[in-house]
């Protein structure tokens, strides 16, 4: 194992815009050793004043989509204007083995090298919706070594656009033209929390089907109540082969950033993010703390077999678990 550093150089160096010590720090704060924990806590206290400046902007897609390509030719057209842009993508994992399925940077070669680009995959593993734990504070490792533009790439597997929405100020959805069921196949819930929709691969021949399919997305999405940010969703084409209509998805991002940072918006959704986020951290925590007690997880187990055999009621099951636990938890502070 690599040494630790203290929390102070891992935050110097980051401040300093180090890469090598970003990927480093990333690390540090993926692992599950309880010394690098305490470390990594350390280290999100000291960078806290230097995070936040960025644009957030997740990107979502059905399958088939070209989420590597667009967001390899989008990630290089904001990266050639000088930005500073960090791509985290999240791969989708074996839920057997836990390892990744997908190539990490050899999707996104090109963009990979640019650089004012970081591209950094984290496999999706068991955390909910296939959105990476620590994705949030691998986001503000990222905002504090300097890039102020932050692709998130989700995997697209239902609940992991929420859990990406929870953490982004712009919501991206990719879409696909002339599949012929195009307002039936897309979820209802995940159209209403994207801020703007793309019609991917509109060149040659699909160009007028991507029109179409556009002009029924925006007149579906007129029936969806109102944002409270006052935005109007935008529906666009683009084709990241030939890298025409991305000039117009990054225009319409800024403006968003403009009218939301305006109207008082844009601060607002973060700090409801930051509350969400501390509420989900109790709960992990919590968890973790049920599951991990060894006297829980025999009890586990004989209240599940009794449940299963329709012995024991399920609320009663539940009422003895939690007395277990709590009374544990009692016992334990008092040690």
């Amino acid at each position: 194992m690599k040494r630790r550093f203290r929390p102070e150089e891992y935050a110097q160096k980051l401040l300093e815009g180090d890469i090598v010590m970003l990927s480093q720090a990333i690390t540090l704060v993926e692992s599950r050793l309880e010394s690098d924990r305490l470390i990594a806590e350390k280290l999100m206290e000291i960078i806290l004043p230097h995070v936040g400046k960025s644009i957030r902007v997740g990107i979502t897609g059905v399958p088939g989509v070209g989420k590597s390509t667009f967001i390899e030719s989008f990630g290089s057209l904001i990266a050639n204007q000088g930005h500073k842009l960090a791509v985290l993508t999240i791969d989708p994992s074996s839920q057997r083995s836990g390892g990744s399925i997908l190539g990490d940077k050899t999707r996104m070669e090109s963009l990979s090298n640019h650089p004012n680009a970081y591209v950094r995959p984290s496999a999706s593993g068991h955390s909910l919706g296939g959105v990476q734990e620590k994705t949030r504070e691998t986001m503000l490792l990222c905002e504090a070594a300097g890039f102020d533009v932050i692709l998130i790439e989700t995997v697209g597997v239902g609940q992991s656009e929420v859990a990406v929405e929870g953490m982004v100020d712009f919501f991206l959805l990719l879409m696909l033209s002339g599949a012929g069921d195009e307002l039936q196949g897309i979820k209802r819930g995940i159209m209403e929390i994207a801020d703007s929709l793309v019609i991917t691969k509109s060149d040659g021949d699909n160009i007028d089907r991507s029109k179409l399919a556009a002009r029924q997305y925006q007149n579906a999405l007129h029936l969806f109540p109102p944002s409270d940010s006052g935005w109007i969703p935008k529906v666009m084409t683009c084709s990241a082969v030939e890298n025409s209509g991305l000039d117009h998805i990054w225009n319409t991002i800024k403006e968003y950033e403009s009218l939301c940072k305006s109207n008082g918006y844009f601060g607002e959704k973060r700090a409801s993010q930051n509350l969400k986020w501390l509420k989900e951290n109790i709960q992990s925590k919590l968890n973790q703390m049920f599951y991990q007690d060894e006297g829980m997880a025999f009890l586990m187990k004989n209240i599940e077999r009794q449940v299963s055999n329709d012995v024991l009621p399920v609320n009663v099951g539940v009422r003895q678990l939690m007395e277990y636990f709590l009374n544990n938890r009692k016992e334990g502070v008092k040690d």
